[in-house]
């Protein structure tokens, strides 16, 4: 714990931001998701609108520099290519199969 004053100061606006910075990253990956969700399974207009609300949370967390902006353009870009493919993002993480470990003799 900080004795000095400023210190302390710091550590409670540190925790501030911190907070703050968390809630503004959850909002624009949940849009992400819910656009990945719907690619296959919603309409054309529905999905663009939830692209365009994507767009807009990822573009709020680079002005407040939670995210960088060059960033924020690769998750746009790769989100629009995405549904611009219409492709189904694959959630499930693929079991890897192990080699069985031989020995030298």
């Amino acid at each position: 714990m900080p004795v000095i004053k400023s210190a302390k100061k710091q550590m409670r606006q540190t925790k501030k931001h911190t907070a703050k910075n968390k809630e503004i990253k959850i909002a624009f990956k949940s849009k992400i998701k819910e656009v990945q969700k719907g690619i296959g399974t919603m309409e054309a207009k529905k999905l663009q609108e939830k692209l365009s609300e994507s767009y807009k949370a990822i573009d709020k967390a680079a002005k407040k520099n939670v995210i960088h902006k060059n960033s924020a353009a690769r998750k746009k870009s790769r989100l629009a290519k995405l549904v611009k493919e219409g492709k189904k993002v694959k959630t499930e993480k693929k079991a890897v199969k192990k080699k069985p470990v031989t020995k030298k003799k």
